[in-house]
């Protein structure tokens, strides 16, 4: 059984996909840009598009009944890795100490040219749902 996971707070997707796909205790969230709630990219650098990803990220775990320390697993896409050190700063700020397991890929290219997406995989606690 799946359950699809939509955040109000987000922009729509602009494509066949859904914010989020819970099925059993996993929840598998698409890709989070720097886009604010009306579809538009984050002005600023690897900080401030960091930081929307995450803001976005916490949307659509929100919208599960979840939040940043159900996350067991990112993914996350840059398009400059010498720009690694200050997206891990934000980063490490959002999850604190204890830390999803994480995978770091240089990309060519992202939506809408942006410099970072994240993507998670959280696990609901025994008896929440």
């Amino acid at each position: 059984m799946k359950k699809i996971i939509k955040s109000e707070k987000l922009a729509p997707a602009v494509g066949p996909y859904s914010h989020a796909v819970r099925t059993g205790s996993l929840v598998f969230t698409s890709g989070q840009i720097p886009i604010d709630g009306e579809g538009n990219v984050v002005v600023g650098g690897i900080v401030e598009q960091t930081k929307q990803s995450l803001r976005n990220l916490g949307a659509v775990l929100e919208a599960g009944g979840l939040g940043p320390s159900d996350v067991v697993k990112t993914t996350v896409y840059m398009t400059d890795l010498s720009l690694f050190g200050k997206m891990n700063e934000v980063y490490a700020r959002f999850f604190g100490d204890d830390p999803p397991a994480r995978s770091t890929v240089g990309v060519a290219g992202l939506p809408k040219g942006v410099l970072v997406e994240i993507e998670a995989v959280a696990s609901i606690p025994e008896g929440k749902y």
